[in-house]
C-alpha cells in the first residue's frame, strides 16, 4: 500500500477538492483522481462522495481511516527527522494551527529565532478558531497549535508563552478617549457588545465580580465583526489585549480589575512529538519563559 495515495487522500480532504489538491501536489487532476480510486480500490471502500454543492465529502469509513492514515504519515515524517539528526541534517516539515492574534503577535517573534537555529525545516500554517485548532490537535492534522489554556489539567501537553490581560476597547471619539485607566463601574451604562465565543466566560466573571450587570445591546462570536461594531460606536467591548492592541482604529483602556488568559503552545504529546516540533517547543519556551 502507498504512502503517497495517503498523502493525495489527505490532501483531497484538507482542501475538499481535486482540483486544489493536484495544484498543491503539483500533479494533474486525473493523477489525483487515479490515485484515490487506486486507494479505494486496494481497500474495498468508498472513501470519497462528490457532491456538486458541498464539494467532496467523506464517507463514514473516510471519517476513520483519515485519522487512521495521518497518524502513518506523521510516523513517517518523524522516522525522516530523526535518520536526518543521526546524519547531522535537520530536515522535516512542523504544522502549525494558529489564531488570528497569535499570529500576528507571537508566532513571529518565535519563528525568528527557530530559524536561526533551524534554517532547513518547513513550515505549513493553519488558521482557525480555538475550536478548530482542538480538533485539528485531536485529529493529527497539526504537529502544534496555538490555544488557550482553560484548565490545569489541559487535554495536551502545552508550553505557557504569555498571560493576555482583558481590556476594555471603545472608539476613537468615545468619552472615554485618551484614558488609559477606567473603572468597571463606569460601563453599568454602556452599550457593551458581548462575544460568545471562548473568552466570553471571563467577561462575564469580571462583571460578576463587580456586581454590575452589564447593557448588553449585541451578542457576537467572530472578533473582527466585534472590533468593526466598536469602530463604527455601537458599543464598548472587553476583550484579549493580544488582539484588540493590533486594531487600528479603537482604543484600549486597563480596567480596575485584574484578568487575563494564558496563550499556550499545545502537542498531542512532548515524548511522542517529532524532533522537529520538539525543537520549536523548546525555542518558544526559551522566547517566552520570561513573560509567564
Amino acid at each position: 500500500m502507498s504512502f503517497v495515495r495517503f498523502e493525495v487522500f489527505i490532501k483531497v480532504v484538507e482542501y475538499g477538492s481535486f482540483t486544489k489538491a493536484a495544484e498543491k501536489l503539483n500533479m494533474t487532476q486525473s493523477a489525483v483522481s487515479h490515485a484515490i480510486a487506486s486507494l479505494e480500490s486496494e481497500l474495498g471502500a468508498t472513501l470519497l462522495i462528490r457532491d456538486r454543492k458541498k464539494g467532496v465529502l467523506l464517507t463514514e469509513v473516510g471519517h476513520k481511516l483519515v485519522i487512521h492514515m495521518r497518524e502513518i504519515l506523521n510516523s513517517m515524517e518523524k522516522i525522516k527527522q530523526e535518520v536526518a539528526l543521526t546524519a547531522s541534517l535537520e530536515t522535516g516539515t512542523i504544522r502549525i494551527g494558529t489564531f488570528a492574534s497569535a499570529s500576528s503577535c507571537l508566532l513571529p517573534k518565535i519563528l525568528s529565532k527557530f530559524q536561526k537555529k533551524h534554517p532547513n525545516i518547513e513550515f505549513r500554517f493553519y488558521e482557525g478558531s480555538y475550536e478548530e485548532i482542538t480538533e485539528w490537535l485531536r485529529t493529527g492534522v497539526i504537529d502544534i497549535g496555538f490555544v488557550v489554556q482553560q484548565n490545569s489539567n489541559p487535554e495536551f501537553d502545552v508550553v505557557p508563552l504569555t498571560k493576555d490581560n482583558m481590556v476594555l476597547a471603545f472608539p476613537a471619539n468615545h468619552k472615554f478617549s485618551g484614558r488609559k485607566d477606567i473603572a468597571i463601574e463606569e460601563l453599568g451604562d454602556e452599550p457593551f457588545i458581548m462575544p460568545t465565543g471562548m473568552y466570553q466566560s471571563h467577561i462575564l466573571d469580571i462583571f460578576q465580580e463587580a456586581k454590575i450587570k452589564p447593557n448588553i445591546r449585541f451578542e457576537v462570536y467572530d472578533c473582527t465583526t466585534i472590533a468593526n461594531m466598536v469602530q463604527e460606536g455601537l458599543g464598548v467591548t472587553i476583550g484579549p489585549e493580544l488582539f484588540l492592541k493590533t486594531q487600528p482604529h479603537l482604543q484600549i483602556g486597563s480596567l480596575n480589575v485584574s484578568k487575563w488568559r494564558t496563550v499556550a503552545l499545545a502537542c498531542p504529546s512532548f515524548s511522542s512529538a517529532s524532533p522537529a516540533a520538539q525543537a520549536f517547543l523548546t525555542v518558544a519556551q526559551n522566547t517566552f519563559d520570561k513573560e509567564t
